[in-house]
């Protein structure tokens, strides 16, 4: 009978090893034999043990060794390991302040083109890019993958980023064939922003119905009035009371007499009829 030591041992490779050691707290054991492992250029564990490397180094507070080993991997070209690799390196980078070190990094998990760390990349990019125009490249990319956790994300982050462009029906369409993908708290968020994006559009049409009328053209009073008053309840869910009130505003002076009185009575109303 073997002791639970030597049985441990006998039936654990080194990498597992390894990683016990690791997650132990003994680094510097640990380091030893993924240094080893790392080294063996005909071994099956080399890019896999230059991640764990990379891993312990940082830990130790060695980050050149720990980058250097994450470059040893990456090097493999091992669609897994690889992939983890980059994403250590540029994520050390964005820690330190290092951008543009930390957008070469992702693009290298790019081009390892493992699926699974693709979003993860793109969403990065995005947060890292040079303008809301790549930023929206780099977040449609993501939305393309079809990741249920991560491409939900971008979307979330691009229709946001539409609204305050002023595009909410972009928004809206970004957010309508994204929804299928969303699964519980993802799916409610993006519907609250598909709200907004409504809300804005709303605003965007009643103010169109404003300004016609205004152009000499248009709705009759009672149809003008009922726009004025709906614009003006509405835009205080955007957070825009000031708005709001130059609507009625306008409305309440308006040189057509019975459209300002129209308007008088509807804002004295303490509940809204959209249909009155």
């Amino acid at each position: 009978m073997t002791s639970p030591e030597l049985d441990t041992e006998l039936n654990t490779g080194p990498l597992e090893q390894a990683r016990r050691l690791a997650e132990s707290g003994d680094l510097e054991a640990a380091a030893e034999i993924f240094t080893r492992l790392a080294a063996d250029p005909e071994g099956q564990d080399t890019a896999q043990a230059a991640v764990g490397l990379a891993v312990v180094l940082e830990e130790r507070g060695d980050l050149e060794g720990a980058r250097s080993a994450a470059r040893a991997a990456l090097a493999t070209g091992h669609p897994e390991y690889a992939a983890q690799a980059a994403c250590h390196l540029a994520r050390g980078f964005e820690r330190d302040g290092q951008d543009e070190q930390a957008r070469g990094a992702w693009q290298a998990v790019l081009g390892v083109g493992t699926a699974a760390y693709l979003p993860l990349a793109h969403l990065a990019l995005a947060r890292l890019a040079d303008g809301d125009e790549e930023a929206e490249r780099e977040l449609r990319a993501a939305i393309s993958v079809g990741d249920p956790d991560l491409s939900c994300r971008a979307a979330q982050e691009l229709a946001e980023l539409l609204l305050e462009r002023g595009e909410p029906g972009e928004a809206a369409a970004v957010l309508v064939e994204s929804l299928p993908l969303a699964e519980g708290a993802h799916a409610g968020r993006l519907r609250v922003l598909l709200g907004i994006a409504h809300l804005e559009l709303a605003c965007a049409e009643f103010a169109g119905v404003v300004e016609e009328a205004a152009a000499g053209g248009g709705a009759d009073a009672e149809s003008t009035s009922l726009a004025i008053e709906l614009l003006a309840r509405t835009l205080p869910l955007r957070g825009r009371a000031d708005d709001a009130e130059r609507v009625w505003a306008y409305g309440l002076s308006h040189a057509d007499e019975e459209l300002a009185e129209q308007v008088r009575l509807r804002i004295e109303r303490d509940a809204l009829s959209p249909g009155a």
